[in-house]
């Protein structure tokens, strides 16, 4: 196959860190916090530990102005791991929610949902053009459970709205020797340079991470779908 030559493409605006990020550990959101938000944030999840429930999901919303915008995300990471939804809560919050609470539901699925059954959340996020969403919808949980078909247009979609894919999860694992894929990517490629636009960089590095003679070399933990033709 030849592999087209990349160009310089657009600059994808600049992120704050909490856009750029996943949320980070209790402890290093933490000593980030002001001492009325770590005594909010402590009760919250003392509260949301009784499963108590509309009070949790109240919480979620007051997380921005308690915790501020940069650790909001976080925060509400926390209180969906401490209250331990079912499936059919987090759907509801979901649905319900604004597209901060959505991304957090979407962070927190790999620690609370152990199969697939809330696959139809990141199916939806990954219709959106959001691109934080998007973010959100390929982590670990979409690594574990999304089948080929859907996780090969997800990684698509992430080169069409310019979403990094070092944000998808078990990336090169889940690549590697994936014919399907690269010829997807080839299609791609090929649209975009007769269309006299640039090649995504980020779509040179996926379609390298194709070559079965290539080692895949992600340090992830997780089992993956196996690959379909």
């Amino acid at each position: 196959m030849t592999h087209p030559h990349p160009t310089p493409d657009t600059p994808t605006p600049d992120r704050t860190p909490s856009e750029a990020s996943p949320p980070p550990l209790p402890d290093d959101l933490r000593a980030h916090l002001t001492l009325s938000a770590r005594d909010w944030l402590d009760h919250t999840l003392t509260e949301a530990a009784t499963r108590s429930a509309p009070s949790w999901e109240l919480r979620l919303a007051e997380a921005r102005r308690r915790c501020g915008p940069a650790h909001a995300d976080a925060a509400r990471v926390l209180i969906l791991r401490a209250a331990r939804p079912a499936p059919a809560d987090l759907a509801r919050v979901y649905q319900q929610g604004t597209a901060d609470e959505r991304r957090a539901v979407l962070h927190a699925l790999p620690h609370l949902v152990p199969g697939p059954e809330s696959l139809p959340l990141v199916e939806d996020a990954l219709r959106t053009n959001d691109t934080r969403l998007l973010e959100a919808a390929v982590g670990p949980y979409a690594a574990r459970h999304l089948m080929p078909h859907m996780w090969r247009h997800a990684v698509l979609k992430c080169l069409f709205t310019g979403v990094p894919v070092a944000r998808v999860d078990q990336l090169a694992t889940r690549a590697h020797g994936d014919a399907e894929l690269a010829r997807m990517l080839a299609d791609f490629a090929a649209e975009r340079t007769a269309a006299g636009r640039p090649v995504p960089e980020d779509l040179l590095h996926v379609l390298a991470l194709t070559d079965p003679a290539a080692p895949p070399h992600d340090t992830h933990g997780g089992t993956p779908h196996g690959k379909e033709s």
